[in-house]
């Protein structure tokens, strides 16, 4: 089984008028990792000094190693093959990402590339898991995994698959659950899904934050009528 775990950076939070600034993946092939990337992109404007202090990411850093968003386009065409399990956390949000930017490049062949592909959100797995807060910081901090520089899409991933070996092998779930979250995103019932909403692979359903989550009501096994995908 070929896996990709990938994170973004981005320039803002809209996906159909923002850019990717950095892209991170680690791709992992029966188990073990085969390659890693990590590109920053060249955009046409200056980055909003609120990103610069987020992540660290400069103009400059992008001017001198930065490669084209078209370049960038043609790498995930290349690797995003048919039967892929893509793996982020919020994974809405850089599923989004992507997809916009294949569409830039690609139109009429970025629906069938991501349509192909199968997608599991870490975010929506710790959720069900984890009580209250469930960014990937607080999961690295949960599993006691070495913390890394946050907000930086290679570290991120590199944490990201962390956390996704020990939500797979935790003593309290069978291995095989993780698997059913696959094509399974939860979304806060208070705020409208951003982003392509991915229908009909990937069924969204409401997920609330839990204090203290309830090992018998989790959203991956809830039942799902058809017209509810």
């Amino acid at each position: 089984m070929k896996i990709i775990f990938f994170d973004t950076e981005t320039t803002g939070l809209n996906p159909a008028t923002c850019q990717i600034i950095e892209l991170a993946m680690i791709t992992v092939v029966d188990g073990e990792i085969v390659g890693d990337y990590d590109k920053f992109i060249r955009t046409n404007e200056k980055l909003p000094q609120k990103i610069t202090q987020i992540t660290g990411i400069t103009d400059e850093m992008l001017d001198e190693r930065g490669i084209s968003e078209e370049k960038i386009a043609e790498d995930l065409k290349n690797r995003l093959t048919p039967g892929t399990l893509m793996v982020a956390h919020n994974c809405q949000f850089d599923l989004s990402f992507v997809y916009y930017l294949l569409r830039r490049h690609y139109p009429d062949e970025a629906d069938e590339i991501v349509m192909n592909l199968d997608w599991l959100d870490t975010l929506t797995v710790v959720k069900d898991r984890m009580e209250y807060p469930h960014r990937l910081n607080n999961a690295v901090e949960h599993y006691e995994l070495e913390k890394v520089n946050f907000h930086r899409a290679i570290d991120d991933t590199r944490a990201l698959y962390e956390v996704y070996k020990k939500l797979k092998y935790d003593p309290l779930y069978s291995p095989d659950e993780i698997d059913l979250y696959i094509n399974l995103f939860g979304y806060n019932p208070k705020y409208p899904i951003s982003g392509i909403r991915l229908r009909p692979k990937i069924t969204y359903k409401p997920q609330r934050f839990h204090n203290f989550p309830d090992k018998n009501k989790r959203l991956s096994f809830e039942y799902i009528l058809p017209n509810q995908k």
